[in-house]
């Protein structure tokens, strides 16, 4: 069974997508969960086939239900966008509460469900509001580099949310975010520097992440990197413009 699979996807991979289709249309009709969320990919695509979200959804549902975790983790997002199903949170964290479960270290997206989760959990969507239970999947995500979820551990810890109000952990979580390019978190280490919090103040490291983040065409940065340059030399906006280079 799983060299017809791999025949199928392979021959679908190669461009041969109405062959692949065929290949794969019986496979996922004797419930092979691995055909049956190929097939699903191949109805949201729309390649060989025509796209239909909802034939997609019913495929990824089929799999999903015998523990397939990337389509429990596609079903999920299809149900927090109302994409081929109706839009419902409550059955989209309850996807991802499954994905999670299974903590499939070769699964690509655990950390993303992981995040989502935390997301859901700091809105209420879907779920009860629990700052707590958000932090929790934040640091889950987090502590496997997603920058999104390490940036709203620094903004968690900086407003007291779920945790002890923190600003040093708040600028160690928006320097591993930043780290990766995250331009709010470039901005909001500015404000950090700017303003001495969690840190020593420092107007070059406040213009050196106001200018990276500037560069990404944040706003906020523009705005704040040319107030803090009225407080500084010229030579010290020069040695800020060299730091934010290196």
């Amino acid at each position: 069974m799983k060299n017809l699979l791999d025949d199928a996807v392979d021959t679908y991979n190669k461009g041969s997508f109405v062959q692949g289709l065929e290949l794969l249309q019986p496979l996922a009709a004797q419930g092979h969960a691995d055909a049956q969320y190929n097939l699903g990919l191949m109805y949201t695509q729309g390649q060989g086939i025509a796209q239909e979200y909802g034939r997609a959804a019913d495929w990824f549902s089929k799999a999903a239900a015998q523990g397939h975790a990337q389509a429990q983790y596609n079903l999920g997002l299809m149900y927090a966008q109302g994409q081929g199903v109706t839009q419902d949170d409550a059955q989209a964290a309850a996807w991802f509460k499954k994905v999670v479960a299974q903590g499939h270290e070769v699964f690509l997206h655990l950390s993303d469900a992981q995040f989502n989760l935390g997301l859901m959990y700091a809105q209420g969507q879907g779920v009860t509001q629990d700052d707590a239970q958000a932090v929790d999947w934040f640091k889950k995500a987090a502590a496997q580099g997603h920058e999104q979820a390490q940036y709203n551990l620094g903004f968690m810890y900086a407003q007291g949310r779920g945790v002890t109000q923190d600003d040093a952990q708040a600028v160690d979580w928006f320097k591993k975010a930043a780290a990766q390019d995250h331009a709010s978190a470039q901005y909001n280490l500015g404000l950090m520097y700017d303003q001495g919090r969690g840190v020593t103040q420092d107007f070059m490291r406040a213009y050196m992440w106001f200018n990276l983040a500037a560069a990404k065409g944040n706003n906020g940065a523009i705005k704040f990197r040319d107030q803090v340059a009225g407080k500084m030399t010229q030579s010290q906006i020069v040695e800020a413009q060299k730091l934010a280079r290196e």
